[in-house]
């Protein structure tokens, strides 16, 4: 029996109405800039004419995933991402339990604004998980005079994306009685009792997560499975996603065993997370995000009401972009 529940609505309004102090843990990939994600930027990205999204060409046999182009915002395009986290924090500081964690997905670009915009509304900064991984994303070279300055790049080349972490001030005196009293306060620790590290070596989605899954931003359930399951130090309560885009978070709450809630605003992405988050759940069965070691293998045995599938997944080798 699914123990996650998914909702087509605005996030904000969805949590302006909902109870206090009921959420125990949020992980989400907010859109950083907010109008990627509009209507307008969506239908462009869809027709692959472009707008804010960056179109790559295809490089050693690889189609590249687009990205949002967060170097391209105006300053009054980044104060307004810095208000709508300022607002968006303060509605989550109602609904959330005291001493539970938001872990917020970022770039470099922007990570200041939303930390300081978190900050703002009440929350306390905690640092960063440092998700490793070897992408397409910055070293960009000077646009329309690449071969007139070959040696310059105007931006680092990326091998990192920072996943924010926050805290609602405890409610108790100590971090035990807060424990006791309201299952937050701290992380889960890994197997062996290791605590959670601050860099996670993460590659990319796997080919069959993307095929599953086919959202610009997927995240794979390797790491999806790791932050999740640290995020309930008892193993208790529920991790909301308010921007649940295809539902990896949601299908890591789900493996792990943990309640979930997604919600989601585009029509499209809501019913492609229906589809695919039991289909991810289901895979690497053995995989429960315990330990820093990749999955061995995703076989997965998925039950749906009209078919009953079982692969035997091979992985190829590396290819950093995935084949949609």
């Amino acid at each position: 029996m699914k123990s996650y529940r998914i909702i087509h609505q605005d996030c904000m309004e969805w949590i302006d109405r909902h109870e206090p102090a009921s959420i125990h843990a949020v992980c989400t990939d907010p859109p950083y800039g907010l109008v990627e994600f509009s209507a307008t930027e969506l239908a462009k990205l869809r027709a692959g004419t472009g707008g804010v999204w960056r179109l790559p060409p295809v490089m050693n046999g690889c189609k590249r995933d687009p990205l949002p182009r967060f170097t391209v915002l105006s300053e009054a395009e980044k104060s307004a991402v810095e208000a709508f986290f300022a607002r968006w924090g303060a509605a989550l500081l109602r609904v959330m339990v005291p001493g539970g964690h938001v872990l917020v997905a970022g770039n470099s670009h922007l990570q200041h604004y939303i930390q300081r915009a978190m900050a703002q509304s009440g929350f306390e900064v905690r640092g960063a998980i440092a998700r490793v991984y070897q992408g397409f994303r910055g070293g960009d070279r000077p646009k329309n005079a690449e071969k007139e300055f070959p040696d310059v790049c105007v931006t680092l080349k990326g091998y990192y994306e920072p996943w924010m972490l926050f805290r609602k001030p405890l409610g108790e005196r100590t971090v035990a009685a807060n424990l006791r009293k309201w299952k937050t306060g701290g992380l889960r620790m890994l197997e062996d009792s290791r605590p959670f590290p601050e860099v996670v070596m993460s590659g990319r989605s796997p080919r069959h997560e993307d095929e599953i899954a086919p959202h610009p931003c997927l995240k794979p359930q390797h790491f999806m499975r790791l932050v999740v399951r640290a995020l309930l130090p008892l193993g208790e309560g529920t991790v909301l996603d308010p921007f649940m885009g295809a539902g990896s978070t949601i299908a890591a709450a789900e493996a792990v065993g943990y309640q979930s809630i997604g919600i989601e605003l585009d029509r499209e992405y809501f019913e492609l997370a229906e589809r695919a988050i039991p289909e991810l759940a289901a895979l690497y069965p053995d995989f429960k995000g315990e330990t820093l070691a990749q999955p061995t293998s995703p076989i997965r045995t998925f039950n749906s009401n009209s078919s009953q599938l079982a692969l035997a997944i091979a992985e190829q080798s590396a290819c950093y972009g995935s084949n949609k």
